[in-house]
């Protein structure tokens, strides 16, 4: 294993935050101290907690933005009570509800993605987790996908997960598997009663027992503590995922958390530099809420994270993407071609109530996506 060193300037940089870069630069996780202090920094650091992940963040993936492409296979109708969905069972959140797209659908949808820049296209689908005909689905959309754009990465994000299942994806050619575990183990009781957080854990070990590429993150701003937030990015540090997106709470209207509005900007990027602390050399990615809640300061998120979504997200709409891609043109950034290797070496060897935007376009309307 490769590890990057160097010196960190002591120009009024505070000294846990130097030592901690180093540490991280060398690859060595954050103690719960450390992690809990960028989390509780002043406003007086906070361009240095920002310099010093963006310093991790150039060593081990250079100036490069790679772009991600939801694609919502199956809308509504969960019959999970996780409180922070609007496709929840029981939410009033009005999103649109539709069943299974068709892989021509899917495949039509990933051109798009691919024109406008994304390297990966995430298939997703509502509910508890997939049947055998909904592993049959999704094998037959990502032979749609492959045949138009072999060159783009497939993730799946199908819910619960077996081993067999898992299997049954990586035979059909999926290459990564999405399943987050949002908040920590002593938290999760408040957030959802119809899985557990060991179901998630088992999900993401079936994936990579599989062979898929491990992806999971967190959704913050649920109400949880700064010790529960440092508890969760410990215990995804554990499980070894490959990328880790970090979701800012949409509060649909709706849904039990509609009206959380406990994150600012600020709040935002010390989450974002916390994640890259802990997880260097791993591609870190602003998912969700990203506009409602970084706002101007998207900018800045791009120094500590190396990965976006491109339009819009599952049942809410994002920036239109020719503004996200001149935003990655201004902050002096590129975005990741195809054949560009996201992982490092070593890896890859080794105020007033605000509501997210409805999605009304793209897939289940007649209006095109957002790309």
């Amino acid at each position: 294993m490769t590890a990057h060193t160097g010196t960190v300037p002591s120009c009024g940089t505070p000294a846990w935050l130097a030592e901690m870069t180093e540490g991280s630069l060398a690859l060595r996780r954050p103690s719960r101290d450390q992690a809990l202090a960028v989390l509780r920094s002043d406003d007086d650091v906070l361009l240095d907690v920002v310099a010093g992940a963006a310093r991790l963040r150039r060593a081990f993936f250079g100036n490069r933005v790679k772009l991600n492409y939801l694609v919502n296979m199956k809308s509504g109708l969960c019959g999970e009570d996780c409180s922070y969905c609007s496709q929840r069972r029981g939410s009033e959140a009005g999103v649109l509800t539709y069943n299974w797209i068709s892989p021509d659908e899917a495949a039509g949808e990933a051109d798009r993605a691919a024109t406008a820049g994304a390297k990966r296209v995430c298939l997703v689908a509502s509910g508890r987790g997939p049947s055998d005909r909904d592993v049959e689905r999704v094998a037959r959309t990502i032979s749609a996908i492959r045949a138009g754009h072999p060159e783009l990465e497939v993730c799946v994000c199908l819910g619960i997960l077996g081993a067999e299942h898992a299997s049954r994806l990586k035979a059909a050619g999926a290459d990564a598997y999405n399943h987050n575990l949002n908040t920590a183990a002593s938290n999760y009781g408040r957030i959802c009663s119809t899985h557990s957080f060991e179901d998630r854990v088992g999900t993401v070990r079936h994936a990579a027992g599989a062979g898929l590429s491990p992806c999971s993150g967190v959704i913050v701003g649920m109400g949880e503590s700064d010790e529960e937030l440092v508890d969760v990015a410990f215990g995804l540090h554990d499980l070894r995922p490959d990328s880790v997106p970090v979701n800012f709470l949409m509060p649909f209207e709706g849904t039990p958390l509609a009206g959380y509005l406990e994150l600012s900007p600020a709040r935002c990027l010390r989450v974002l530099a916390m994640f890259r602390f802990i997880f260097p050399d791993v591609e870190v990615r602003i998912a969700g809420g990203r506009e409602m809640h970084l706002r101007s300061l998207q900018p800045l998120g791009l120094h500590i994270a190396n990965s976006i979504f491109l339009g819009d997200y599952l049942t809410s709409e994002g920036a239109p993407g020719a503004a996200d891609l001149q935003m990655i043109a201004d902050a002096g950034f590129v975005v990741e071609g195809a054949e560009e290797a996201t992982r490092p070496e070593h890896r890859r060897a080794a105020g007033g109530r605000v509501v997210p935007p409805l999605r009304r376009r793209g897939l289940g309307t007649e209006l095109p996506g957002n790309a």
